[in-house]
């Protein structure tokens, strides 16, 4: 059974691509669109018994009566296509199990919670088993899973006239100007104290907001538009400004790898932060810019330094800590910091 269950959790993974391609950058979930989940978290099994076992019920039974312990115990963890579930530690999940055509038994802690998938010939009792031995890790990642999920509803959005969003780290207020073109591009940024909107909304965020210098967005909209037309105006304003800020963070680290790239496009990708082909295409998501510089810079690198070393081995990471040195914990605020849902 431990040779069943031997865990991928590295959280980059490849794919095939033509021209070769880089694994793609999956960090944590760049939260792309409002509804996307945020990325699943997945292990896998990658070895199978030397004995096929005959065959359990069907994953489509419904789910057993509950013991008087688990009727009792908090239904902390609930998939809504749930069909099966497990006392783990004194918590019950209640999990969507797959049959499927794979090899190996897999489990996915997403938002919505486990995801069990196990090939048609493991019967229910090992499938039982597998899921008790790995309680530890289930139960961790659906609480991390929870918490980043609660962070991200808590930095949603309301978009309007005052809202605010982060922009390389900093906070941006959107301020809605109606007699202005700016350029014929509708937003422009100001940087500049605004001290009666920081004592304004000093209680209500529970912060010190005082000798703040605070950036405002001045967007060109007439005072009834929609929350959708300021979100699209302040996305495009976004777009354009992570062009610009990628393309040169590129040809600022492209020497000094060693490398050139031909091609950036921007991606509004759900689940990865970039990704690179040997043609020297680079893909970055234009949500990036919400972080902080060195940030985005670590992405670049990591993307760039995949034109040397088309993989995530030890070599490839070495690229990468020649340029930037803290890579890993650069690596863990793309992971841990949550961006705000639109």
């Amino acid at each position: 059974m431990q040779r069943l269950l031997q865990f991928t959790l590295d959280l980059f993974e490849s794919e095939p691509a033509t021209p070769a391609q880089a694994p793609e950058f999956k960090e944590n979930r760049p939260a792309a669109q409002e509804e996307t989940a945020p990325p699943a978290i997945e292990t896998v099994a990658e070895s199978a018994p030397s004995e096929v076992a005959a065959p359990g019920p069907r994953a489509e039974d419904p789910l057993p009566l509950q013991t008087l312990q688990q009727a009792l115990a908090p239904a902390t963890f609930r998939h809504p296509l749930a069909t099966r579930e497990a006392l783990l530690d004194g918590v019950l999940v209640a999990y969507e199990f797959r049959r499927s055509k794979r090899r190996t038994i897999g489990f996915t802690a997403g938002a919505e919670g486990l995801v069990v998938s196990a090939p048609k010939w493991v019967p229910l009792y090992e499938i039982d088993k597998a899921v008790h031995e790995k309680s530890g890790w289930i139960l961790k990642k659906l609480h991390e899973t929870r918490a980043r999920h609660d962070r991200l509803e808590s930095a949603r959005i309301d978009w309007k006239d005052g809202a605010t969003f982060p922009f390389l780290g900093e906070p941006v207020r959107v301020v809605i100007d109606s007699r202005h073109a700016f350029g014929g591009v509708g937003a422009e940024l100001q940087k500049r104290p605004d001290e009666a909107w920081l004592h304004a909304n000093a209680d209500t965020h529970n912060v010190t907001l005082l000798n703040v210098v605070l950036q405002t967005l001045q967007v060109s909209l007439p005072r009834s538009a929609t929350p959708e037309q300021i979100r699209d105006m302040v996305q495009a304003w976004l777009m354009r400004q992570a062009k610009r800020i990628f393309a040169e963070r590129l040809n600022h680290f492209a020497p000094q790898l060693g490398v050139q790239w031909r091609k950036l496009s921007l991606s509004s990708a759900g689940t990865r932060w970039g990704s690179a082909s040997s043609d020297g295409s680079i893909r970055l998501n234009w949500r990036l810019v919400h972080f902080r510089p060195s940030v985005i810079d670590y992405v670049v690198v990591h993307e760039l330094s995949h034109l040397r070393v088309m993989d995530h081995s030890p070599r490839f990471w070495d690229t990468v800590r020649a340029v930037v040195p803290d890579y890993a914990e650069l690596r863990g605020q793309l992971k841990d910091e949550a961006i705000p849902r639109w």
